[in-house]
């Protein structure tokens, strides 16, 4: 007896994360109903327009706009930036370069340059 496959479904929050858009900014139908395995690799091999639109345009999700802007997302949270913004606000901020901007991607770089000089220390060769 072969056994049938049960279908994964997730809810559309986990979807939107998946798919890097702000799940407000999402159609109704999106919002509303559950997303399988399959409808969510349907959604990005071949993306609709509403998707395609909102990656491009916005609003973004804090991960997404802190990716953008070269900050992490505690980095956003000491700016005061809790709202999602659209591409063209974050065009404008990198134009303005406020001073929190510079100083939030120096600490990003740093803890980058921790994170690589970390991770080569433990795969380098043992000290003993």
């Amino acid at each position: 007896m072969a056994r049938q496959r049960s279908i994964q479904t997730m809810k559309p929050a986990t979807a939107a994360k998946k798919l890097g858009v702000y799940l407000d900014a999402t159609p109704e139908e999106f919002r509303d109903g559950m997303v399988s395995r399959d409808e969510l690799d349907a959604l990005q091999a071949d993306p609709p327009e509403w998707l395609r639109e909102l990656r491009r345009d916005g609003p973004h999700p804090r991960p997404v706009v802190a990716d953008r802007l070269g900050v992490s997302i505690s980095g956003l949270a000491r700016a005061g930036i809790t709202e999602p913004l659209t591409t063209a606000q974050i065009t404008a901020l990198k134009e303005e370069q406020p001073e929190w901007l510079h100083r939030e991607r120096g600490i990003r770089a740093e803890a980058q340059r921790e994170q690589a000089r970390l991770k080569a220390e433990r795969s380098g060769p043992s000290a003993r």
